[in-house]
């Protein structure tokens, strides 16, 4: 794994975005891992570990998360912000064609991306997040996005964060291996999230409404594997069984997992490992 850099640039000036890379830098088979709203790159650790021997795996860190720079006018955290950085981070690669892995808000990004004309996406993976986004769910992100609240220790940071995350039955160390990267020491030697608050000032500038994202879905023509938590409250039963119905979208249902399937246990990881390696990626 090595840690990267590049510049990209938002309304206020030009900002640091982090990635951590996988595998041979000289493949021009190329993978994108992008995460959820408060997470990071490094939720892909173990998927990334995985596929590096067929792909060069990029994992970014969102601006204003992880080891990404924070943005000086917190209304620029919005995804047309994310879909520049994202379009620089491609060019970055210089592959033609890339496949991409996204959760939650990547899986947006994702969808967003492949719908646009000429898309680079050559293969897409949206993970528990669809064309319908209820109110419901988006209230229950609102209670925890952009809080920042110091703990004592990291034990404390790991119940918390497993307390709001119901990624399903994960083991000690695997919550322990998706937390860490998310926290940082305080000079006090208490732990805070590695995260800007102000993604919370952009997420409750509106009210907190259902959002349709239909269009975008219906104008994607690349392959696609939409997974999903079975007991997930953001991609609805309802809705996964909508979009599935297309005839180039396969639909995976993990049990006992809500939102979100983190790529942890074997039947995750080889599910999106058949898939990607279904398609090869031309350069």
């Amino acid at each position: 794994m090595k840690n990267n850099f590049y510049a990209a640039l938002s309304p206020s000036g030009f900002h640091r975005v982090h990635y951590t890379e996988w595998g041979d830098a000289a493949n021009p088979r190329v993978l994108i891992c992008a995460h959820g709203l408060t997470r990071c790159g490094r939720d892909f650790d173990t998927l990334a570990q995985l596929l590096s021997t067929q792909y060069r795996v990029i994992c970014p860190d969102a601006a204003g998360r992880g080891e990404s720079d924070w943005l000086a006018n917190k209304a620029d955290y919005n995804y047309p912000q994310y879909l520049n950085d994202m379009t620089a981070l491609i060019a970055r690669t210089g592959a033609s064609e890339v496949h991409w892995v996204g959760t939650s808000m990547g899986g947006i990004i994702g969808m967003l991306l492949a719908a646009l004309p000429k898309s680079p996406i050559a293969r897409l993976v949206v993970n528990d997040v669809g064309i319908f986004l209820p109110k419901s769910a988006l209230e229950r992100i609102n209670q925890y996005v952009g809080k920042s609240p110091a703990f004592a220790d990291i034990e404390s940071v790991i119940k918390a964060v497993r307390a709001v995350s119901p990624f399903g039955p994960l083991s000690d160390d695997e919550w322990r291996t998706l937390t860490l990267p998310l926290i940082k020491p305080t000079d006090d030697g208490k732990w805070i999230f590695r995260y800007d608050p102000g993604i919370g000032d952009t997420f409750r500038a509106a009210p907190i409404v259902d959002i349709d994202l239909s269009p975008y879905w219906h104008a994607i023509k690349c392959p696609v594997l939409l997974t999903r938590g079975a007991d997930s409250d953001l991609l609805l039963k309802s809705t996964f069984d909508e979009m599935c119905a297309k005839s180039h979208v396969h639909g995976v249902e993990f049990a006992n997992v809500g939102h979100a399937p983190m790529f942890q246990t074997e039947d995750q990881l080889h599910t999106v490992k058949d898939f990607l390696l279904a398609g090869k990626v031309s350069n």
